[in-house]
C-alpha cells in the first residue's frame, strides 16, 4: 500500500491505522474544525489558480465548493446547539471512491474532514488526470498547513488486496462507498464494527427534460445558454457519471419537432466550438450500441453528427436508457407532460436535470412521484455539480453524530 496523501514511501496497514488514530498535535478534531477550514481554504484557492482551471475545468467547481464562505455557511447549518443537541465527528470514515469520475472522492472526503472525522481514502490504482492534479495540488498545499491534517487525513492507493480492505473495514466507524452495484455488494462482504454505518452510493442513471413551452418563450440567447450548459453536462465524465443524463425528454403537447431541429443544431456548433470530439474507439462503441438499439425495437431512428453526438429517437418511456451508450449519446423521448414520466421512474432514477418548466411544475412533479425516484432536480449545466445533499442525504449530517443535552 503507497500512501498519495500525504506522499510518502510504502506503508503498512498496521502503521497507518495506528498513526491515524493516534491523538493530533493540538488535540482532537472538532466539528468545523479551524486547523482544517485553513486547509481546505489554502486549497481552493489553489485550485481556483488560472493553470489547473484551464487544464481541468471541471477542478474550478470544486474549488468554489471549497470557498471560504461555502465552508462556513455549511458549518453554520449544522449548528443547532440551541436545541439541547451537539454534533460530534464519528470517527474514522472509509471512503472508497469511483474511478470513472475522478474528483468525486475530494468532495466526499473534504466535508468528512469539515466534520472533524479522522479519514482514510483509498483512491484507485486507475485514477489519472484531474484525481492526480488533486493528490498534487493537496500536497503542495500541505506543506504551510497544521501538522494535525497530515496525522488525521491519509489517501492510498493498493492494488485489490481482501485482506488490506478488510483490515482498513474492520477499523472504521463509517464506511462510504462509490461505485457500480457490484463493487459495493462485494465491499460489504467486509463485517463492519456493531456501531459502525454504511453509507452507499451504488450505480444511479439520470435524465433531463425540456418544456417546449418554456423553450419557444425563451430568447435565442437563453436557448443557446441552456445548450452550452446541456453539453457541460453530457461531456464532463465522457457522460459516465451517475448524474450525467442519458435520455432527454421533450415535454410538450406541439412544437417538438422544431425545437429539437433547433436544439440539434445548437449543440453542434457548441461541439465544434469547444473542440470536443469522441476518439475512433468510443464512435465504434457508440455505433454498436445504439444500432444494437435499432435491432431489438428501442430505437426508431438514430443519426450521428460525426463522432461526437449520436441522436437516439426511442419508441417509448418502455425503451429508457440508463446504462451508459458512450459519451455524447443522447436518447429522446416525446411526452406530453412531466406527470406521464412519473410511472416509468425507478428509485436507482437520480438526477433530472431541466429546462424551461416552472417551480410549480418542477414541485408537482415530485408529488406525482410518491417518492419512486430522483433525488434532485437541477437546471441544464448543474446536473455534474457536487451539493453538500447528494442522492437523498445530508452528507455532513452523515458525517456527524448528535449528543442530547438535558441539564
Amino acid at each position: 500500500m503507497k500512501s498519495v496523501f500525504p506522499e510518502i514511501s510504502d506503508i503498512s496497514v498496521d502503521r497507518l491505522l495506528a498513526e491515524i488514530t493516534d491523538e493530533p498535535e493540538g488535540g482532537r478534531l472538532t466539528v468545523g474544525d479551524e486547523r482544517v477550514r485553513d486547509f481546505l481554504i489554502a486549497f481552493s484557492r489553489r485550485l481556483l489558480k488560472p493553470d489547473l482551471a484551464r487544464r481541468h475545468p471541471e477542478l474550478g467547481s470544486l474549488g468554489f465548493f471549497l470557498r471560504k464562505g461555502e465552508l462556513a455557511r455549511a458549518v453554520e447549518r449544522l449548528a443547532d446547539g440551541a436545541n439541547g443537541q451537539r454534533r460530534a465527528p464519528r470517527g474514522l470514515v472509509l471512503h472508497f471512491p469511483p474511478a470513472n469520475v475522478d474528483t468525486i472522492f475530494v468532495y466526499s472526503w473534504a466535508l468528512s474532514a469539515l466534520a472533524g472525522n479522522h479519514n482514510i481514502v483509498r483512491v484507485s490504482a486507475r485514477a489519472a488526470g484531474a484525481a492526480q492534479t488533486v493528490l498534487e495540488a493537496l500536497n503542495d498545499v500541505l506543506a504551510d498547513a497544521h501538522p494535525a491534517i497530515a496525522q488525521t487525513q491519509r489517501m492510498v492507493t493498493y492494488d485489490r488486496d481482501d485482506a488490506i480492505t478488510g483490515a482498513l473495514i474492520g477499523a472504521c466507524d463509517l464506511r462510504v462507498l462509490w461505485g457500480g452495484d457490484q463493487s459495493v455488494n462485494q465491499l460489504r462482504k467486509h463485517p463492519i464494527q456493531p456501531l459502525a454505518r454504511d453509507l452507499a452510493f451504488p450505480d444511479r442513471s439520470s435524465f433531463a427534460a425540456i418544456s417546449v413551452a418554456g423553450w419557444q418563450s425563451s430568447t435565442p440567447e437563453q436557448r443557446r445558454a441552456a445548450v452550452d450548459g446541456f453539453a457541460n453536462d453530457l461531456y464532463w465524465f465522457d457522460q459516465a457519471a451517475c448524474s450525467s443524463p442519458r435520455d432527454l425528454f421533450w415535454v410538450g403537447e406541439g412544437g417538438v419537432e422544431e425545437a429539437r431541429a433547433e436544439f440539434d443544431e445548437l449543440l453542434s456548433e457548441v461541439v465544434v466550438q469547444r473542440g470536443w470530439g469522441v476518439d475512433p474507439a468510443m464512435a465504434v462503441e457508440k455505433y454498436v450500441a445504439t444500432y444494437g438499439l435499432a435491432a431489438t425495437g428501442a430505437a426508431t431512428k438514430i443519426a450521428f453528427n460525426g463522432n461526437a453526438v449520436a441522436n437516439v429517437s426511442l419508441a417509448g418511456l418502455d425503451d429508457l436508457q440508463r446504462h451508459w451508450l458512450g459519451a455524447g449519446t443522447i436518447c429522446h423521448v416525446t411526452v406530453g407532460s412531466l406527470g406521464e414520466l412519473a410511472p416509468a421512474i425507478q428509485r436507482k432514477d437520480q438526477t433530472l436535470s431541466q429546462y424551461g418548466f416552472t417551480m410549480s411544475d418542477l414541485d408537482d412533479f415530485v408529488t406525482t412521484l410518491a417518492g419512486r425516484g430522483i433525488d434532485r432536480i437541477v437546471p441544464f449545466g448543474q446536473a455534474l455539480t457536487f451539493a453538500g445533499t447528494w442522492d437523498g442525504f445530508n452528507l455532513l449530517h452523515e458525517f456527524t453524530r448528535i449528543i442530547t443535552i438535558q441539564a
